[in-house]
């Protein structure tokens, strides 16, 4: 194992001026708010959507369930949580198999201006569908409610879907920041 440093962006949308037009929702798929009963579903979604992926070297917990699990409980009981950018994307194409996984994405409040997307992250099976718009747009919407009007995210700077993503929706790169992370060589 070796000790390297990830480079990561920090990135901010002024939702001052409103907010991008959400996508169209793809059939199959639905969007539901947070409930402290979801929690599992949204902590296996965040496994499935990052354990194979750079940031599970960024942030070890995000490479294992329970670290997962761990996770969303100290987000959901942080005091400044904000349950309505907090959403659980599921896909039920099939009513008897849904998938229960498809997507996740949280928010807290940095401070009185100012909302932090957590984590967002669509399972592998399930990207290239426009879903991470969706989760934005809707977590987006929630810290509008709240009364926010600027939201940051950090992004693994190797990470370039992401990146276009955000930048196509407004985001725009404020300070770049090193994190620190253990990687195994093969």
């Amino acid at each position: 194992m070796g000790l390297t440093y990830f480079k990561r962006y920090r990135m901010e949308i002024d939702l001052s001026g409103g907010l991008f037009a959400p996508p169209p929702m793809p059939a199959g798929y639905r969007l539901l708010p947070w409930s402290s009963t979801l929690l599992d579903l949204h902590a296996e979604a965040k496994y499935q959507s990052f354990c194979c992926e750079i940031d599970a070297n960024v942030f070890r917990s995000l490479g294992q369930r329970e670290g997962c699990q761990r996770l969303m409980q100290e987000i959901s009981r942080r005091r400044n949580f904000v349950p309505q950018s907090t959403w659980l994307l599921q896909c039920w194409h099939d009513p008897s198999a849904v998938d229960k996984t498809s997507g996740t994405i949280q928010g807290i409040q940095q401070d009185r201006q100012t909302g932090s997307v957590q984590n967002i992250g669509v399972t592998p099976q399930h990207r290239g569908k426009g879903l991470g718009t969706l989760l934005l747009h809707a977590a987006l919407g929630g810290f509008m409610k709240a009364g926010m009007d600027r939201v940051q995210l950090e992004v693994t700077a190797q990470n370039t879907g992401a990146l276009r993503l955000y930048h196509r929706l407004g985001f725009r790169r404020i300070k770049t920041v090193y994190k620190a992370g253990e990687v195994t060589y093969a």
